[in-house]
């Protein structure tokens, strides 16, 4: 038996990364022997084995028959005879198919995947890659998460898998945990990029592909298209919140829906742009909380181009909503979308912006601090208001509002 660390890892530890991706490959062994070591079988498809003390997976070296065209259909071929090497061709990348000795510390690479990993390149290892669709997405993921290139044979295999509908054979749950992967990653922007280069995006996100051919008024917008002003603002945002840029993707998806008769006007794309993200969500099952978030910030991400005074109002229902949420920092969440809005533009941001901008996030978070500080139940009238609910003589929302007029009185502009 011989056992070699496999994989992210290896990767990861020669881009000098920290790395929780352990996975181990074991050759010369079985079924039998890896139980007898006390190693627990887990998986149904092909057996992988738990560490008896760390919970670690290991797996046998395996060859894969290509038995379907979904992204589990495959046949596992998992004897003792089978190589390393011969493992390595079911491997996805270069970069992720080395492999190391855990005696000797020694690195095999069968695929010249380190002169790969020296040049930020992402290559594939076989044409065994088009064999699994999901590739594609993780060629997305990975040009994000590792800020690589793409192969320039790999992006042209890649445009042929989708073409021939390779995602049409992914679950929305496995698309999903490869975007999800990608979105906690400061250059996401790059997963947009790659996806679009391939086809991707257009295959699975066309609303979002849609946006590219949207014109903005170049006084505000040089970039000159709605696609790429997303582009620019979630490099703007640099964030690894996961929420944040999901919703910075989809800020102006509502421009899309907008009358072309009018554009580069695009008056009321906040309101179809909460409205469609819904659609979306639903269409691809993303997560609620997510489209949820995205809806309500979508819906009010352009109250910070009006005078404060103007929308004190709409300011305290969002300070409300948000101070329910406290746990989770939606308010800085929220304003992070806003913020990476406004710079997310090829020129330079007037200080007269930035500085609304400031005035607009300051007095909010306010707001929502003292929304937090209180209850509805300190309100003087409040045992009026509530006898009066009973009755049916108001409604929740008279009484949130209420409530935020409450807020407002404790807090100056």
């Amino acid at each position: 038996m011989q056992i070699y660390r496999v994989g992210g890892a290896v990767r990861d530890k020669l881009l000098e990364k920290k790395s929780n991706d352990n996975d181990y490959v074991v050759i010369n062994s079985s079924e039998e022997e890896m139980q007898a070591l006390g190693y627990k079988k887990v998986g149904k498809a092909f057996p992988v084995f738990l560490h008896p003390k760390t919970g670690e997976e290991y797996a046998l070296a395996r060859k894969e028959i290509k038995t379907g065209s979904g992204h589990c259909d495959f046949e596992f071929i998992f004897t003792p005879d089978i190589t390393l090497k011969e493992d390595s061709f079911r491997r996805d990348f270069t970069c992720n198919a080395l492999y190391q000795d855990l005696k000797t510390g020694e690195i095999i690479d069968y695929h010249n995947g380190i002169d790969d990993i020296k040049n930020h390149l992402l290559r594939h290892v076989s044409p065994h890659f088009q064999e699994d669709p999901l590739r594609v997405l993780r060629m997305c993921r990975f040009a994000a998460t590792l800020n690589f290139k793409v192969a320039p044979e790999t992006m042209t295999l890649c445009q042929k898998m989708v073409k021939e509908g390779a995602l049409s054979h992914l679950s929305s749950n496995r698309l999903w945990q490869e975007f999800e992967k990608a979105l906690s990653s400061p250059n996401f922007f790059r997963f947009i990029e790659t996806a679009r280069e391939c086809g991707a995006l257009k295959a699975w996100l066309p609303e979002v592909e849609a946006l590219f051919a949207i014109p903005e008024r170049l006084d505000y917008h040089p970039e000159a298209n709605s696609g790429a002003h997303t582009l620019l603002a979630l490099k703007a945002a640099q964030s690894t919140d996961s929420l944040i840029n999901f919703t910075v993707l989809f800020h102006d998806i509502g421009k899309i829906k907008t009358n072309p008769a009018f554009w580069p006007s695009h008056h009321g794309h906040d309101r179809l742009g909460a409205e469609l993200i819904k659609q979306i969500g639903q269409r691809v099952k993303f997560p609620k909380e997510y489209v949820a978030f995205a809806s309500f910030t979508i819906a009010r991400h352009m109250l910070y181009h009006q005078p404060l005074n103007n929308i004190k109002d709409k300011l305290a229902e969002i300070a409300v909503s948000l101070a329910h949420h406290q746990k989770k920092e939606y308010c800085a969440k929220f304003l992070s979308v806003l913020n990476a809005d406004m710079l997310g533009r090829k020129r330079v941001i007037p200080q007269k912006d930035i500085k609304e901008f400031e005035n607009f996030s300051s007095y909010l978070q306010k707001l929502v601090a003292t929304a937090k500080e209180h209850k509805i139940s300190e309100l003087p009238e409040f045992p009026r208001l509530m006898e009066a609910l009973k009755q049916n003589k108001l409604s929740p929302s008279d009484l949130n509002e209420a409530f935020q007029n409450f807020i407002l009185e404790k807090v100056s502009l």
